[in-house]
């Protein structure tokens, strides 16, 4: 019998765990499933791009893994059951209708990723634009080009995405009155370099800061602050962090207070071992025993760990560890300029920092980098091997195989 992996979500970590495992096991001993809501690939990291009216290459699963031995089945996950090893996909019929299918798997692959997270601040569901989802910056992409000239966009969040987000409008739309709600001072995580050259940025594109500022409602044409302050937004863009799905939390295997299933260092669930988790839905600890940050940074060699360990333990070949460290984040301010904050391996920022149009150019090869490696997890060409197959339940390490 085949081996069944069933590796749930298609963003850039379970597309890459699913492609390179099927790159390094034998075609006739796995049937490898990966189940998507999209059929086709989705660049998260340019939804600030889509959003101001950028049209993105597609780039469809049916030939990002023709011939690889990867079947995608498109659908939502609805339930995952790990006692019974099965997982419940509302997945298209011919006539495009969603019909209840369950999966049965040997090993599971969580990848379903997060979210953005309205962080529970009233009215922030009803009158909100989020940029996590290709559908939500679709949404914010009308709602942009239905503005007339001097009204207003408001960004919350002073993070990576915010910053994005509010230079990639501006800039787009110069005509609009675009301002930032941070919680903290503007980029106070950067080094001096960093700071300065993005404060240079936003004062260029005449984006309005509010530092230091907690918003604590979202209306229809203003939000409100914690000092009671209120400020116009014809529009209001939410991006102050990520919330994982809410499935692991249902089920039996061992989550953190924030819902990502905890897991060890190839990327396997401490509580059930043939579940392996990747990417934000993952509690992974980095370098310094800090948890990884939800980002592409860390999920990518996440997901070839996970990969590697599952190919490893299926073909009774040593399982191989790699710590996953940080060495830059890589910040869009518009397409014309960038960021390049160099940091040490557990994501503290260090002194150097790239900036300007060289920057715009290294995160342009980042973000086709990494659309590049998606469809080519394994840069090069590896020699598939055989599954072998486990006869008896025994401690890890000392297992008793035959061939399959």
């Amino acid at each position: 019998m085949q081996h069944r992996i069933v590796v749930l979500g298609a963003g850039y970590t379970g597309a890459t765990a699913a492609g390179r495992i099927a790159r390094r096991l034998h075609r006739e001993d796995v049937a490898i499933t990966l189940v998507n809501a999209e059929p086709d690939f989705v660049e998260r990291v340019r939804m600030h791009q889509l959003a101001t009216g950028q049209d993105l290459a597609p780039r469809p699963f049916g030939e990002m893994f023709r011939g690889t031995g990867v079947s995608l089945k498109q659908g939502k996950v609805t339930a995952v059951d790990v006692d019974r090893r099965t997982v419940t996909v509302a997945a298209l019929d011919a006539t495009g209708e969603a019909q209840d299918e369950e999966l049965e798997y040997d090993t599971l692959v969580y990848a379903l990723g997060s979210g953005w997270n309205d962080q529970g601040v009233p009215g922030t569901a009803e009158h909100a634009h989020e940029i996590a989802s290709r559908p939500g910056a679709l949404r914010l992409r009308e709602r942009l080009a239905g503005l007339a000239a001097g009204e207003s966009v408001v960004v919350v969040g002073g993070g990576l995405t915010g910053i994005e987000a509010a230079t990639e409008i501006a800039e787009a739309r110069p005509d609009l009155a675009v301002a930032l709600a941070a919680r903290g001072g503007l980029g106070d995580w950067l080094s001096e370099k960093g700071a300065g050259h993005l404060r240079t940025v936003v004062d260029r594109l005449g984006i309005t800061v509010h530092e230091h500022t907690a918003v604590t409602a979202v209306e229809a044409g203003h939000i409100t602050t914690a000092d009671g302050t209120t400020v116009p937004a014809a529009v209001t863009v939410w991006t102050t962090g990520f919330a994982v799905h809410p499935i692991a939390r249902a089920t039996s295997l061992e989550v953190s207070g924030t819902g990502q299933i905890v897991v060890d260092r190839t990327m396997r669930s401490v509580s059930h071992p043939d579940v392996y988790a990747v990417g934000d839905a993952a509690l992974a600890m980095g370098p310094g025993d800090k948890p990884l940050r939800m980002s592409c940074a860390s999920g990518v060699p996440g997901a070839w760990q996970a990969a590697d360990a599952i190919a490893a333990r299926l073909t009774g070949d040593k399982v191989p560890t790699v710590s996953v460290r940080y060495f830059n984040q890589c910040i869009s301010l518009g397409r014309k300029d960038g960021l390049i904050q160099y940091v040490t391996a557990d994501d503290r920022a260090k002194a150097a920092a790239l900036t300007g149009r060289l920057a715009a150019l290294y995160k342009e090869i980042i973000c086709k980098g990494a659309a590049w490696g998606v469809a080519h997890p394994t840069l090069l060409p590896v020699r598939r091997r055989r599954v072998v197959r486990q006869t008896a339940v025994v401690p890890e390490g000392s297992p008793v195989r035959t061939a399959a």
